[in-house]
Formats: C-alpha cells, structure tokens, sequence
C-alpha cells in the first residue's frame, strides 16, 4: 500500500470513459465503504449512506436514465440517450454517497453535508489506495427529484455524487493545480 502523502500526490480523477475491470473484490469493496463511513461526523448523526451500482444494477441505472432523459428531452438524439444509457457501464463499480442532512439543534446542515463530502473523499483515496481508479462525478441525474427518486433516494435526501472505480485504461494526465501563492493568505 502507498504512503498516504505520496497517494495524494499523484492520484488523479480518471474518466470512467478511460476505466475498464476488474472492479474491487468483495473484501475490497468493505474496505472502501468502511472507509468511506470513518469521517468527522459531529453529534454522531451518520448524514450520509451509500447506493452500490454493481454488475446488472449499473445497467438498470442506465435504463432509468436513458428513459427519465429521453421524456425531459424530446428532441434528444440517439446517441444521448445511449450516452445516458451507457453512463454506469464504463466503470465496474460506481458508489453514489447520499447526504441525509437533517435539521438538529447543535450540528448545521452544513457541516453534516460537508461529512457527506468527506465521505465521498476518502472513498476516491481509499479505492486509490487499494490500486484502482475512481472519479467523483454528479451531472443532472444527481439534481433532479425523478431520477433521484428512481435510483433509491429519498425525497429528503440528496446526491454528493457518483463515484466510479474501476481500473485505468490508459495512463492518466495531471491537469493544472492551483498556485499556492494565489489561494492562501495568512491572518
């Protein structure tokens, strides 16, 4: 396993378009979510839960999308619906995290989406780790009620994303990072 710094220096988002299988094993995939649950989560509250899309489900997903895009946009084209269609099936796994935020008298919203984020975090770096790929993705599936509702969250619940893991295709590019320089100030 890799030093976590030297982890976090090189991991990159890969395109699920550039992920092909084997996708974790089951142990694997325990360790990811496991993972994925040991976050900051004040008041003990768990704002979050997980939705595996795996083997026939990543293609039922797929159909529930091809068809809500298809009824939102009638003048889609073919190819778009088979992009919606296909938009589970590049990665072997893919990982929704849901954040459950809700009202409590000590613990913001806020601060309990933002541990549905870590959580989203340390699934990408735990399957990194374990020697696959992930990107962390939403798009319009992660914001609209229907399709929301169909893929199993609930109406007061949202989407901090998609994850999809899998493993590269092809070696991976860095993009630009910001400058230091430009991002932090002291006080």
């Amino acid at each position: 396993m890799p030093d976590i710094i030297d982890l976090l220096k090189i991991r990159r988002s890969v395109k699920p378009v550039e992920m092909s299988g084997p996708g974790p094993s089951p142990a694997d995939l325990e360790t990811i979510l496991t993972l994925g649950a040991r976050v900051p989560d004040h008041g003990k509250l768990v704002p979050w839960r997980f939705i595996v899309f795996e083997g026939d489900a990543r293609q039922r997903a797929g159909a529930i999308l091809e068809r809500l895009f298809g009824q939102k946009n009638p003048q889609a084209t073919a190819d778009q619906l088979e992009a919606h269609r296909k938009v589970f099936m590049h990665a072997p796994l893919v990982i929704a995290v849901v954040s459950r935020a809700k009202q409590h008298v000590k613990i913001p919203i806020w601060e309990q989406e933002l541990s549905a984020g870590a959580s989203a975090m340390n699934i990408v770096i735990a399957a990194n780790a374990l020697g696959y790929v992930a990107s962390w993705l939403t798009g319009w599936a992660a914001f609209d009620r229907d399709a929301l509702t169909a893929l199993g969250v609930g109406e007061d619940e949202k989407l901090a994303g998609f994850i999809h893991i899998g493993r590269p295709t092809k070696p991976s590019q860095d993009r630009d990072r910001p400058v230091l320089n430009d991002i932090v100030t002291r006080f």
